[in-house]
């Protein structure tokens, strides 16, 4: 009967998992995860504002450019880059944040190259490049708070070849200042915490 009793209770031990110390260790803001959540990226208003712009600049280019021409392939991979390297860039976030910096610098630097090449247009036509104080760019800029905004918002302003130019240099200006703040954030948090090296010191320091 003791013998019994006493494997029951051996067994008992074995199989109790060891809860001596927690899996990730406890940060300001709760557990430290080695890899956390990342991605998400769709949800950020620069990655939506970027993606618009694409849209409309394919739709521009279009339009009002020699589809041979080479400044046409340039504005839409410059389109382009914005939106994929914003989007890289928050996948890659869990892993490396220094990638996700410099791809959101890239995005930045893309979308910045696009504002000039409008810009450009603009100049090499004869064309007006609106005021931001300007009923029109008002109208465009006022655009940004609907719910449900999407390149179809727009549409109206590709009519005519400046509104459509500043139309997208509105647009642009919005996903450059967005830009911006996001890499402050980045900039901010990657100082103050550090990246994958440092949650993996932190990790197995709290397991020794």
């Amino acid at each position: 009967m003791t013998e019994n009793k006493t494997n029951k209770t051996y067994e008992t031990n074995k199989t109790k998992p060891n809860t001596s110390y927690p899996i990730c260790p406890i940060g300001p803001i709760g557990p430290i995860r080695l890899i956390p959540p990342h991605g998400g990226y769709r949800k950020l208003i620069s990655y939506q504002t970027a993606s618009i712009i694409y849209d409309l600049t394919v739709i521009f280019c279009k339009k009002f450019l020699d589809y041979k021409s080479r400044t046409n392939d340039q504005m839409v991979q410059a389109a382009r880059s914005g939106v994929q390297n914003i989007a890289e860039g928050s996948q890659t976030s869990g892993t490396s944040k220094k990638t996700e910096l410099k791809l959101v610098g890239v995005a930045r630097a893309s979308l910045e190259e696009l504002l000039r090449d409008y810009e450009d247009f603009l100049r090499q036509r004869g064309l007006s490049l609106w005021d931001k104080n300007d009923p029109k760019t008002r109208t465009a800029r006022n655009l940004s708070y609907l719910s449900n905004r999407s390149s179809s918002s727009y549409l109206s302003y590709l009519d005519h070849p400046e509104s459509a130019a500043n139309c997208l240099i509105c647009l642009l200006h919005q996903a450059n200042y967005l830009l911006d703040k996001q890499l402050q954030r980045l900039e901010d948090d990657f100082v103050k915490n550090g990246g994958f090296t440092e949650r993996l010191y932190t990790i197995r320091k709290s397991l020794r």
